[in-house]
């Protein structure tokens, strides 16, 4: 094969690499569409862009503006947070079972929202509906969720930098600190009123509902430096997959670069988290699926996990507010029975019947 040949090959393939990156983002450009016209008040798509242009009426404003766009930003913010969280991960730690939970992120923000909740007493139920359930102090057990989960991941990543673990002992650390905040967990509740356990459990529903506009806007910044901290380091990092000595000899200092990589994803998932509660599989499957379409080449896998993450978390909470009428069901509960069946169909169609190596 001439170099011409082999030229006009990798064009092609970046073309088509652009293509396909732009068709992601229009899907995820509908789903968000789809998700602003969701909700029990049956207001449409063309009532959100009536208010955004300030010709829609001072119902729809009210509506809009204080429900419908805070949760709207969220699930952008979130969706292209925790995949570009588990699209890093994967990445660095050469796993494509790496995700925000698998490092006991998740597990970490659990453990400070229920410390908050029952040492605190930052949550009460008012009534003997769900609805009932609510926050007397919110932002302390936002502080605490993140706090926590922020603390877990860098005592993983201070170890790994000292005992220069390897991406499986890293892997194996976080599963180990996940279990530990999961313990924790379970002893809080189990001497916390009754009371105290159902706030705690009730936070633990992911909510897109529950961030306010500023809250959103905050996990839209972080998720926006971390993309654009991946594309930065995109070509170490896709060097690094290659292995840590041929990284080391093109001038490439792995553990720094393996400690910001992880400490980045770590705390956008954490912020996220932290607002929204626990929401699942978004981290593990929007990357496997952007994978699927664009390859290993971090600079246009970063983006397109994005946009799969928003797809993906958008269309989810769509669907929780619309299958069971003037009802929202827990938008992670849906994100689950929407990524499993996906997880197994990438698993089945993947090559020699296993997952797509992030390495």
């Amino acid at each position: 094969m001439d170099k011409n040949t082999v030229l006009y090959k990798n064009k092609t393939a970046k073309r088509k690499q652009r293509y396909l990156l732009l068709l992601l983002a229009a899907f995820s450009a509908v789903s968000v569409c789809v998700c602003a016209a969701s909700g029990a008040s049956n207001l449409g798509i063309n009532a959100f862009f009536r208010v955004l242009t300030g010709t829609g009426s001072e119902s729809e404003k009210l509506i809009i503006m204080n429900i419908r766009l805070p949760r709207v930003l969220s699930a952008v913010a979130a969706g292209a947070g925790l995949s570009l969280s588990g699209c890093i991960m994967q990445k660095v730690l050469g796993n494509p079972m790496a995700s925000p939970s698998t490092l006991g992120v998740s597990n970490g923000a659990v453990f400070g929202a229920n410390a908050a909740i029952i040492l605190f007493d930052a949550g009460t139920v008012g009534g003997a509906v769900k609805a009932a359930v609510t926050f007397s102090n919110p932002y302390i057990v936002t502080m605490c969720a993140f706090l926590s989960a922020f603390s877990g991941i860098l005592v993983i990543l201070l170890l790994s930098v000292k005992k220069r673990f390897s991406s499986e002992t890293v892997v194996l650390c976080g599963v180990a600190i996940g279990s530990f905040f999961s313990a924790g967990t379970t002893l809080l509740q189990y001497f916390s009123a009754d009371t105290q356990v159902s706030s705690a459990v009730f936070w633990s529903f992911g909510d897109l509902g529950r961030a306010s506009a500023k809250e959103a806007a905050v996990m839209l910044a972080a998720a926006a430096a971390v993309i654009i901290f991946a594309i930065i380091v995109s070509r170490d990092l896709d060097i690094l997959s290659s292995g840590d000595e041929t990284a080391a000899s093109l001038g490439i200092n792995t553990a720094l670069l393996r400690f910001f990589s992880l400490l980045s994803a770590s705390v956008v998932c954490a912020i996220c988290v932290s607002f929204l509660g626990i929401i699942g599989f978004v981290g593990l499957i929007a990357p496997q699926a952007a994978r699927k379409f664009l390859g290993e080449e971090m600079s246009v896998l970063a983006p397109g996990s994005a946009f799969c993450g928003i797809t993906l978390l958008a269309l989810s909470d769509a669907a929780a507010r619309s299958i069971i009428p003037g009802v929202s069901l827990p938008v992670g509960a849906v994100t689950s029975v929407i990524g499993g069946p996906v997880f197994l169909y990438i698993l089945l169609r993947s090559k020699k019947g296993g997952l797509s190596r992030a390495a």
